[in-house]
């Protein structure tokens, strides 16, 4: 739990128990990736209503099912995940594996008639320290390959509650993409004995495609971008290659990047726009890594979405049909006011009382 429980609350609950059943990894002979088997994903509560609506039923809100106290954050493993620590053995064979790994639930704020971009400056602050903190224990696993922050916002999107919350996948292989770009960063030092993080800011700083400025933080629409509005917010310090990285000013430009893009969607198309955000962070031995938060958001226009179609799913190859250039002009044009975030607003995690916590930073200067 992160933040201050309410009066007379206990973490002795620890809401509805599922043991998961069935989950595996198959090897595909034909493109040699893993996919992950899991049946028990079928049977998760939906609650994909407007955030507008009444709260009751919701199992994340304050006296839900999951979290059956007051609360300010919380993190709490999937009750129906891909990846376990202790995984069941499985199926026999010599193409399957166990799907060993975490999926844990990341729960923004008590409030649930809100949304990423609509956070208060303090609940964003709190978020980015549970992100930070989460990263941190999960890298210190040496059986994890690979740690993947992210959120599906919106049914459309995939998200089955419509409380504000995202997950956090640890995974013990390297995913296909993952592995491509791991080997896209080798390539270049090997030809170019340059950073290809560094190079590729470089050449994002300098094109037309910059979305708003930012001292610690290349925030534009990709060169070679496969969704209609997608935006990449990507470090541009050398060295900054997890979220672990991060020193308070680089924490201060990275909330106020992310909840910018965020609110640039909304106010492009006029309503809460569904979209996809994951956070990149280095694999295990990729000095050059550049961490990045990548936004993908579905529509690309008010009233048509991105469909990923037969061609794009059978081949890979992504077809935009808006230019890159476009897109960022659009983004860049918007008017997006929003409550400043400074430094009062930072948060750091220390064990307290047998339970996790955050202090204001403010408070310790």
């Amino acid at each position: 739990m992160y933040g201050g429980l309410g009066a007379g609350s206990s973490l002795t609950h620890r809401g509805a128990d599922t043991v998961p059943g069935g989950i595996h990894r198959r090897f595909d002979l034909m493109t040699r990736e893993w996919v992950a088997i899991s049946p028990a994903r079928n049977v998760r509560p939906l609650d994909t209503a407007g955030p507008s609506d009444d709260e009751e039923g919701c199992p994340v809100c304050p006296g839900g099912i999951e979290l059956p106290f007051a609360y300010e954050a919380a993190v709490f493993e999937n009750r129906f995940p891909s990846f376990v620590a202790e995984p069941p053995p499985p199926p026999a064979g010599d193409l399957t594996a166990p799907s060993c790994g975490r999926c844990e639930v990341v729960i923004y704020t008590s409030r649930h008639d809100t949304c990423f971009g609509q956070l208060a400056p303090v609940e964003l602050g709190r978020l980015l320290a549970i992100w930070v903190d989460r990263s941190r224990g999960l890298w210190n696993d040496e059986r994890h390959a690979l740690v993947l922050i992210f959120e599906n916002r919106g049914a459309e999107a995939g998200a089955t509650m419509s409380h504000p919350h995202g997950q956090i996948y640890a995974f013990d292989h390297l995913p296909p993409i993952a592995t491509a770009k791991a080997e896209a960063h080798r390539r270049h030092r090997s030809h170019e004995d340059r950073c290809l993080g560094c190079d590729v800011v470089t050449r994002e700083t300098a094109s037309p495609r910059v979305v708003t400025p930012n001292d610690s933080f290349a925030v534009g629409v990709p060169f070679a971008a496969r969704w209609p509005y997608e935006v990449a917010v990507r470090a541009r310090r050398h060295g900054l290659s997890r979220l672990g990285d991060l020193d308070p000013e680089e924490q201060l430009d990275l909330a106020r990047a992310i909840r910018d893009v965020a609110l640039r969607y909304d106010a492009l198309f006029g309503f809460e726009c569904p979209y996809l955000m994951a956070v990149q962070e280095a694999p295990r031995s990729q000095p050059d890594w550049h961490l990045a938060f990548e936004f993908f958001p579905l529509h690309r226009s008010r009233t048509t979405t991105k469909i990923r179609a037969s061609v794009e799913t059978a081949t890979g190859l992504f077809l935009n049909d808006v230019l890159p250039e476009d897109a960022a002009r659009r983004l860049a044009e918007l008017e997006v006011p929003a409550a400043p975030i400074d430094a009062d607003c930072l948060f750091v995690v220390e064990a307290a009382a047998g339970r996790m916590v955050t202090g204001r930073m403010g408070a310790r200067s």
